[in-house]
């Protein structure tokens, strides 16, 4: 199983538009061949700030994969290119880490 956690940073005040985007592309992904879990989360409400707090205008998307081909081929797939495309003038950064269980 491949693991993924991508940091997503909006451009301020831009994150709610990003999130919609997601949401719309969020079935498509899960219904591709090997997908696991795929999900946005935000800062859990009612928790203080600390070193560990994204912010209002990131958000983390976490996703598990059956194998790593599967997350190859869903990095390239045309519904993600046109996500990639609605978000680009959106997004501010990404940080994608693709992790492997021990």
């Amino acid at each position: 199983m491949i693991h993924v956690v991508a940091i997503i940073t909006a451009k301020s005040g831009q994150r709610a538009q990003v999130l919609e985007a997601f949401a719309a592309n969020r079935p498509t992904v899960l219904a591709e061949a090997g997908c696991i879990e795929y999900v946005a989360t935000i800062d859990a409400a009612g928790m203080p700030p600390s070193r560990g707090t994204f912010g209002d205008d990131t958000f983390v998307v976490v996703e598990k994969w059956e194998t790593l081909d599967a997350l190859k081929a869903h990095a390239v797939a045309p519904h993600m290119a046109a996500y990639g495309a609605k978000t680009k003038e959106l997004v501010e950064n990404r940080v994608i880490h693709v992790l492997s269980p021990v």
